[in-house]
C-alpha cells in the first residue's frame, strides 16, 4: 500500500506524512510547477503544467489498495475504479456508494454557475485546527484498518 496525495493546495500534507511515518507507509506528493513542495519523508513528483496533468499522473501511479487523498471528485472516481481508496482532505471517504451523487452535485453546481454567469461561488469555510485534527483521526483509523486488513 502507498499513499498518493493530490498536493496542490492540500492543507493536510503534514498530517498525512506524520500518520504515514507512524505506520511506515510510503507517500508520494504530486504537484504542478506552480506548487513546488519539499519533504523529508515523502517522494515529491513535480508534474509539468497542464489542466489535468497532476490528476492523470496520480491515477497512472496508483494501484489497487493504494490510498489517494484529493479534493477532486473526478480523481476520486478514477481512483475508486482502480480500485484504490480515496479520501477527501476533510477526512471523509469517497465510496462507490457516494461518488455518483458527488459527481452529479458538481455537475449541477457548474451548470448553475454558468447559467448565472458567476464563475466563483463562496468558497469553503476557513480551515481550523479542529478540521486538521478530525482529518488526522479519520485518516489514522483508515490506515489502521487497511493495514490490519492486509495482514489477515
Amino acid at each position: 500500500m502507498k499513499i498518493f496525495v493530490d498536493a496542490d493546495a492540500c492543507p493536510v500534507v503534514r498530517q498525512i506524512e506524520a500518520i504515514a511515518r507512524k505506520y511506515k507507509v510510503p507517500v508520494t506528493l504530486l504537484c504542478d510547477t506552480n506548487h513546488i513542495l519539499t519533504s523529508d519523508y515523502s517522494e515529491v513528483k513535480v508534474i509539468g503544467a497542464g489542466a489535468d496533468a497532476v490528476d492523470l499522473a496520480l491515477i497512472n501511479l496508483c494501484h489497487k489498495g493504494d490510498v489517494v487523498v484529493t479534493q477532486d471528485y473526478g480523481v476520486a472516481a478514477m481512483a475508486l475504479g482502480k480500485p484504490a481508496y480515496a479520501v477527501h482532505q476533510n477526512g471523509w471517504q469517497y465510496t462507490n456508494e457516494n461518488i455518483d451523487r458527488l459527481l452529479m452535485e458538481r455537475h449541477f453546481a457548474k451548470k448553475a454557475r454558468r447559467a448565472s454567469k458567476k464563475n466563483h461561488l463562496k468558497g469553503p469555510h476557513k480551515r481550523t485546527a479542529e478540521d486538521d485534527e478530525k482529518f488526522s483521526q479519520k485518516f489514522d483509523r483508515l490506515l489502521q484498518h487497511l493495514l490490519q486488513q492486509n495482514t489477515h
